[in-house]
């Protein structure tokens, strides 16, 4: 006896495409058998073995080089399944892909390497053979199960890296809201580097490399999808705000669902990435097509990043309000 299918939560938002829609977003998708143009890959999802594409990539025209690359783990992608492997040949695989993309960037342009803990050593070692090591950002993926025999893992890197000694990075573009638990007031009484927003006290203070303000995409989040390992929007505005300007142009490889182009169209950018698996390329070509029409990321706001929670608090406390009078 066939079972029905399993109906989804009533606030579930995943975004999902139908067999019709896959038809249609697959003639969108773009391949390569010769040399091509920038004008050829902008704002377009490649649907393309990673090796085989980047014979045909233009040189000198990424301003921004976002990577997540499969982590030195067994995980599957839909159809592709990656093993886990000895730390040297995780090494000689990350290079043999990395030393082919150098030539695609410009002299100014900066590079983020993405990692867990254990492929963090490798990313490390071969990155430096052709990039300025800047920082390793750290940044809690507070999600899963907690574990029994060990410390439960909810942190992931992130190696900021630079071409050259000429950079793009926009501080100001940055900056996070954050909540004063003791706020002060100078001799006047006015607030001392902290503003009143709502009922709570809220400081505007410079980034570090320690994010701890994102919300990894869940059901109920219009931008979750059901790709494994996709990064959260905010993850990447931060990245984008920070190190491209408006009109510049980020080149993501492995782009499994789509988020940095999309969040790179949202935020004014061209844009195109590398994706081997059709169906996560349509579900990317399907984001960008809304993103069209709405260009939100959750806990960016006023041209602030928000601690995790607190705009939602501020707008709880308004409606309360409102409610009350």
């Amino acid at each position: 006896m066939n079972k029905s299918p399993k109906k989804s939560a009533p606030n579930n938002r995943t975004l999902i495409i139908t067999d019709t829609e896959k038809k249609e977003l697959s003639k969108k998708l773009v391949k390569f058998k010769s040399k091509t143009t920038v004008n050829r890959i902008k704002n377009k999802v490649i649907n393309q073995d990673i090796f085989d594409a980047l014979k045909y990539l233009p040189d000198n025209f990424i301003d921004l080089l976002f990577i997540d690359p499969p982590y030195n783990l067994n995980k599957k992608f839909n159809s592709n399944f990656f093993k886990e492997i000895e730390l040297n040949k995780y090494e000689l695989w990350f290079d043999s892909w990395l030393s082919k993309l150098v030539s695609k960037l410009k002299e100014t342009a900066s590079v983020y390497i993405c990692g867990d803990w254990k492929s963090s050593p490798a990313i490390y070692n071969i990155a430096k053979k052709y990039f300025i090591i800047r920082n390793r950002i750290t940044w809690e993926r507070e999600k899963g199960r907690g574990a029994k025999t060990n410390w439960k893992n909810c942190s992931e890197d992130i190696w900021f890296c630079t071409k050259s000694s000429d950079y793009t990075f926009n501080v100001d573009n940055v900056k996070m809201k954050r909540k004063v638990l003791a706020p002060y007031k100078d001799d006047k009484g006015f607030p001392k580097d902290w503003e009143l927003k709502g009922e709570s006290a809220f400081r505007t203070t410079h980034p570090s490399n320690l994010w701890t303000d994102i919300t990894i995409p869940f059901w109920s989040m219009p931008e979750n999808t059901n790709h494994p390992t996709q990064k959260p929007e905010k993850l990447l505005a931060k990245i984008i705000l920070a190190s491209t300007n408006k009109g510049d142009f980020v080149f993501d490889p492995f782009l499994g669902s789509g988020t940095t182009a999309v969040v790179a169209k949202k935020l004014g950018r061209r844009y195109s990435g590398i994706e081997v698996d059709n169906d996560f390329c349509c579900l990317a070509q399907k984001r960008l097509e809304l993103a069209g029409n709405d260009k939100s990321i959750q806990g960016y706001t006023d041209g602030v990043f928000w601690e995790r929670n607190t705009l939602n608090e501020i707008g709880k406390k308004k409606k309360l309000n409102k409610t009350l009078v």
